[in-house]
């Protein structure tokens, strides 16, 4: 039996020391020791040796554990399941300016070629409120830009983009109901569009779809004619509600010598006339039955 158990206590040293080569020099020092000793000092140097031995295997797996904690320092983080991007990484992407459009006015993003929509006569839309459903109602924008509201009155609605009007509602609505919340849809709407007439091949109206010049919006109206003056083509623009601003563009000289940076760009609304002979005078700014004197109406 205590053969057994000194080869336990050998065997069980030599685990320790194998798992921690500085100690292999203290070994044949500790057994030499162990057989010196009397029977007394057995009792006490077996103790000692486990409780050191426990120790040092303590010691060993804090060690490991910290090395491979270094190893991978995402472990550090607490993992968020279903989450990438930014989210992932624990950082937060807000937009440049919640609630609306991001870019709006920024030339490098279209936000000065492309703004929102205004609501003009003819429109219609759409105003429902979730808590108060007997005030939803669909209106259509009167020709003097007002809509009646129910119990409300009158609202202006024209040159208002979606926001503004729902904003209007509301302060309408202020007086009726507590904290009014009203969501507004545009249900019809005049199409963005440009008017192409004299010496073309298909004067008429077109929907202004995309981006589009002068020269493209001619060619879309079947072209040239023979007897076209393209050479003064009119370009006629709203800046008021009755009054149009003229430019003059020089079709043939730009097309002839490649200056598409004078080629302008349409907006809804815009009136492209091409003439026939040579125009003594124009004025920059017309009203527009002044228009309707170059824009024979029944060419539409």
């Amino acid at each position: 039996m205590r053969n057994d158990a000194r080869l336990g206590g050998q065997y069980f040293l030599y685990l320790v020391a194998c798992s921690h080569p500085a100690l292999l020099c203290r070994v044949p020092q500790t057994v030499e020791r162990r057989v010196e000793s009397g029977q007394a000092s057995k009792g006490t140097t077996r103790r000692c040796f486990h409780w050191v031995g426990v120790a040092l295997l303590l010691a060993g797996c804090g060690s490991a554990a910290f090395a491979q904690r270094k190893a991978d320092p995402s472990a550090e983080r607490s993992p968020r399941s279903g989450l990438t991007g930014a989210e992932a990484q624990g950082e937060t992407v807000t937009a440049a300016n919640p609630g609306g459009a991001d870019g709006l006015g920024n030339p490098l993003l279209g936000g000065v070629c492309h703004p929102l929509y205004r609501l003009r006569p003819s429109d219609v839309v759409e105003v429902t409120f979730t808590v108060a459903p007997e005030f939803n109602q669909t209106l259509t924008v009167q020709p003097d830009g007002f809509v009646m509201l129910k119990d409300a009155g009158l609202v202006r609605a024209q040159d208002l983009n979606l926001q503004e009007f729902s904003d209007a509602v509301r302060r309408a609505y202020s007086g009726y109901l507590h904290d009014p919340q009203p969501a507004v849809a545009l249900k019809e709407f005049e199409r963005p569009y440009f008017i192409v007439g004299g010496e073309v091949g298909k004067p008429g109206k077109y929907e202004l779809r995309s981006d589009t010049t002068v020269a493209e919006a001619v060619q879309i109206a079947g072209g040239l004619s023979h007897e076209a003056k393209h050479s003064q083509v009119v370009l006629f623009r709203r800046v008021k509600e009755d009054l149009l601003e003229s430019r003059l563009l020089n079709l043939k000289k730009m097309l002839k010598e490649g200056r598409l940076a004078e080629n302008a760009h349409l907006q809804s609304g815009d009136m492209i006339f091409v003439p026939q002979n040579k125009l003594s005078k124009i004025s920059r700014f017309l009203t527009r039955p002044a228009v309707g004197l170059y824009m024979n109406g029944s060419q539409f």
